[in-house]
């Protein structure tokens, strides 16, 4: 675009993608719930009037490719102008039920402008299981209220009946009904520094550095995938049973680069399953967006226009493209990862100096009691690479989320954590070790009742180049094993220890 040389660019994309962040501090200043507010399980980002997305804080990774569906999904419900709507349907623009999503249709002068969107992840949303993370689900219905976009606001009254409506399907109204007015907030932050944008720099100059940005942003990924060259390759990875059965659920994909175009067919994935590890394409999307941004410079911009470079080709109605009425609460935080492992495992079997296997899983805890309800996701070992060892205790993949203090977790909850520490040993060993896992030792209060959603317990996260794997993790109640994915009861001084994953080694 004229007027736009690299520089002009830079200082447009640090512009918007302020604005994400800002949205992002007013979220977790006002949000209730540890999960949002000390983990910040929540992403935000930025939209214009034709539903780009034009910048997305440095939040979630699984919520990069599935944020436009939900402006999308809005949009085709024709909006007005100040409108806010509330989502979380996988199949209309939403990821799983937990995460939900808010889109307000910023006003100026009246016409609609852009979008700013906020999805963050709520300890309930009804159905089965406290925590709306269910183990054994089989159908959607079965994991929560599902909200298609809704108008939570028109006019800029609140539709208090819609709200009472959700909140009277929640085990924990109180905490949700501050996380959604903190979720509005955070909505109205980005529009105001949107609006205040436009005014500042002329609409022209704003709607023309939108189009840049996208274009730069595909630039410089098409420069990047042309520097790999032409590329096949194939890889192939199990999830550890859908959370019905133990069988391997297999997911396969064909790697093909040319002309600085990427696409993945994923020819010979599993069909959908009975259980709740199925995933919406969006998800598919996000880990396939994900795994092309780490191939990218730090100092390019995260929008839509990384997105035009990947073309994603999927069987029909397979799990990681499933049609409603499929469960998805496991799809969202387990597939999502084995995703972004089989993709930087074709990268390596093409030549590419990818990262060995992280620890693979988001380790899903949710615990639930009489009027509580407590989730957090934990990390584990990261993989080596050729710049050197993976980190220890981190989210990996499709995770960015802190941990929940101790100190915050146990002021709001009947529980004590007993031991959280380093798991030593647990990365492979190689020319450049992985990292190591975490231990997290919980000893509730009062009877209650917990979810594991986990993988890598069975098979183990691979090193790259020659290294050696990772250690499988471990879930144990009272010192006995428990399985990958389980739901169980648990009384006053009983332990639940989880030992995570560690990260695979890279090189001989």
């Amino acid at each position: 675009m004229s007027g736009f040389d690299p520089l002009a660019i830079r200082v447009f994309a640090s512009s918007v993608a302020m604005i994400a962040e800002e949205m992002g501090a007013v979220l977790t200043r006002g949000s209730l719930s540890p999960n949002i507010r000390e983990r910040r399980d929540a992403s935000c980002a930025l939209f214009d009037a034709d539903g780009r997305m034009i910048a997305q804080a440095a939040h979630i990774p699984v919520h990069l490719g599935a944020m436009p569906e939900a402006v999308r999904a809005v949009r085709d419900r024709h909006p007005a102008a100040g409108d806010v709507w509330l989502l979380n349907d996988p199949y209309h623009g939403g990821s799983h039920l937990p995460d939900l999503t808010m889109v307000e249709a910023i006003a100026d002068d009246g016409c609609i402008v852009g979008y700013a969107a906020v999805r963050a992840h709520h300890a309930d949303v009804g159905g089965m299981s406290p925590g709306s993370m269910p183990f054994g689900a089989t159908e959607l219905v079965q994991e929560g209220l599902v909200l298609p976009p809704v108008r939570l606001v028109s006019g800029g009254v609140l539709d208090e009946s819609l709200l009472g409506l959700v909140l009277a399907n929640v085990r924990t109204p109180g905490e949700r009904r501050g996380d959604l007015a903190a979720q509005q907030s955070a909505c109205h932050a980005g529009a105001a520094g949107w609006r205040a944008l436009r005014a500042r720099e002329g609409v022209a100059h704003v709607e023309a550095g939108a189009s840049a940005l996208l274009d730069y942003a595909e630039r410089r990924a098409v420069a990047r995938l042309r520097e790999l060259g032409d590329l096949d390759a194939d890889a192939e990875d199990f999830l550890e049973g859908d959370g019905v059965t133990d069988a391997l659920v297999p997911v396969r994909v064909h790697l093909r680069v040319r002309d600085g175009r990427l696409t993945l067919d994923f020819a010979g994935t599993s069909p959908r399953v009975r259980g709740n590890i199925n995933c919406p394409v969006a998800v598919t999307r996000a880990a396939a967006l994900f795994v092309l941004r780490s191939l990218l410079d730090d100092d390019v911009p995260t929008n839509d226009g990384i997105a035009r470079a990947i073309e994603i080709i999927t069987p029909d109605d397979c799990f990681i493209a499933a049609k409603w009425p499929s469960a998805v609460a496991a799809g969202n935080v387990e597939s999502s990862q084995r995703i972004t492992d089989l993709l930087f495992a074709a990268l390596a079997n093409a030549g590419v100096a990818a990262p060995a296997q992280g620890q693979g899983t988001m380790n899903n805890v949710t615990f639930g009691g009489a009027g509580w309800t407590f989730y957090e996701t934990l990390g584990g070992g990261q993989g080596a690479s050729e710049r050197g060892p993976g980190p220890s205790a981190v989210h990996v993949g499709m995770s960015n989320t802190r941990n929940t203090p101790i100190e915050s977790l146990e002021q709001a909850y009947p529980i004590r954590i007993d031991e959280y520490a380093i798991r030593r040993g647990s990365g492979g060993q190689g020319r450049a070790a992985g990292g190591d896992g975490v231990i997290r030792r919980y000893r509730v209060l009062e009877r209650c009742t917990v979810t594991l959603l986990t993988e890598r317990r069975t098979r183990a996260p691979r090193g790259s180049h020659g290294g050696g794997d990772g250690a499988t993790g471990r879930n144990l109640r009272n010192g006995e094993p428990l399985p990958a994915k389980c739901r169980v009861e648990l009384q006053p001084g009983d332990v639940l220890t989880i030992e995570t994953p560690g990260g695979g080694a890279y090189g001989a």
